[in-house]
């Protein structure tokens, strides 16, 4: 294949070792300037040149984007998307992870563990935020700060309320977090390649300083993650979409806290600290990709108005509670069920003799109407329908 690694630093570690996996798999790499590419906006036939000649056809791009070229990096992704070429990482997931609060947003709305966070415009706001979050002490975070820059700890409140002030007042937006005591100065990353967890370590701060960050002196050493861990790291990449993510939490008493979701982690920290060859997982698994890109179901089902995909759960008093996939004959009711849900196991492709339990959750395609026609009839049911509805083809 012919891949493209878009990095501003070729010689940094992890473009290194990306560069010399691809290499080392059979494939032409090239290390391609974010920056120097140009993007030509046009119907029918979008286009990018590189330091104003035009792009070599290429099979596949790796996005290495810094937060400091965020929005010209996803612009750059984004133009490839539309050309067709295969992108590790899609513009869209990129942009969503590196927005600290964004991100947090779409993850809160899952079962995962977060540090309670605030967002507060009104210096007004500052001190019922801090309240709100636990209290002091607190984590200050700029929204798109790297590598523990831009991460501030206050001890008390009227610290808190002044920072807050300070950075707001340099038009810095800025989240309030509850400091996690039992996590001070300690995290974990894990390395998510592709739905699993190809390497995990602990870090743990340099000295005082309650930031873990390897690049800022900490140390790191290899760990073995608990189920619960491995789940919510995988979780966490999947709900923001990306294919590789650095996942980091903290270990706490109920268990693991996602603090962020990085779209570009750096691989020199943990391949050193845990001997896994991440670059080459991170090549293999581009390589299946390319082979079987992932579809979005939701757009290629879409046959025709009235048809969509569907999140279907099961309550006690549901119809389908009990009963298996055969005997309630979805099939024959232009329904067909892609995969249960149950708990954290997801069922693909389901066979007839499948059982449906209470609280599982159907992924379905088919007729609307028919799967409206499952829910209770009485008011205050817990089943919920979540439709993606097709829209009507206008006529010529």
């Amino acid at each position: 294949m012919k891949i493209a690694i878009l990095s501003r630093r070729p010689e940094s570690y992890s473009t290194r070792r990306l560069s010399d996996a691809c290499a080392g798999r059979g494939h032409r790499v090239r290390v391609l300037d974010t920056l120097s590419f140009t993007m030509l906006v046009r119907s029918g036939s979008p286009e990018l040149r590189w330091r104003g000649k035009p792009l070599r056809a290429l099979d596949a791009v790796v996005p290495r984007i810094g937060a400091s070229i965020t929005h010209y990096g996803a612009a750059v992704v984004r133009q490839f998307e539309q050309m067709g070429v295969f992108t590790l990482n899609s513009s869209q997931a990129i942009t969503v992870a590196r927005d600290k609060l964004r991100s947090s947003q779409v993850l809160s709305r899952h079962a995962l563990g977060l540090p309670a966070t605030a967002f507060v415009r009104r210096r007004g706001d500052v001190l019922a935020a801090i309240e709100q979050v636990g209290g002091a002490p607190v984590i200050l975070k700029l929204l798109e700060g790297t590598q523990g820059i831009g991460v501030i700890l206050a001890q008390t409140t009227e610290v808190a309320e002044a920072m807050v002030a300070t950075l707001q007042s340099a038009r810095q937006n800025v989240l309030i977090q509850k400091f996690v005591s039992e996590s001070h100065g300690r995290d974990v990353r894990a390395l998510v390649v592709g739905g699993r967890v190809v390497a995990a370590m602990r870090r743990t701060a340099r000295g005082g300083d309650f930031r873990a960050n390897v690049h800022r002196g900490g140390t790191a050493e290899a760990v073995e993650l608990d189920a619960s861990y491995t789940r919510a790291a995988i979780h966490a990449a999947q709900i923001l979409g990306l294919q590789v993510a650095g996942v980091d939490m903290l270990e706490t008493r109920e268990g693991p806290q996602v603090l962020e979701v990085n779209s570009s982690p750096g691989l020199e920290g943990i391949e050193r600290a845990t001997g896994v060859d991440v670059a080459d997982a991170i090549v293999a698994h581009l390589e299946e990709q390319v082979l079987f890109p992932e579809v979005d179901v939701r757009q290629r089902l879409g046959l025709k108005a009235g048809y969509g995909v569907v999140e279907l759960k099961i309550a006690p008093d549901s119809p389908l509670a009990g009963r298996s996939l055969a005997e309630v004959a979805l099939r024959e009711r232009d329904v067909q069920v892609l995969s249960i849900t149950r708990g954290s196991v997801v069922i693909p492709t389901p066979r007839g003799t499948r059982v449906l339990l209470q609280g599982d959750v159907l992924l379905c395609f088919g007729k609307l109407l028919t799967l409206k026609a499952l829910m209770p009839p009485r008011a205050g049911s817990r089943t919920t329908v979540r439709a993606v509805r097709v829209p009507k083809r206008r006529s010529a």
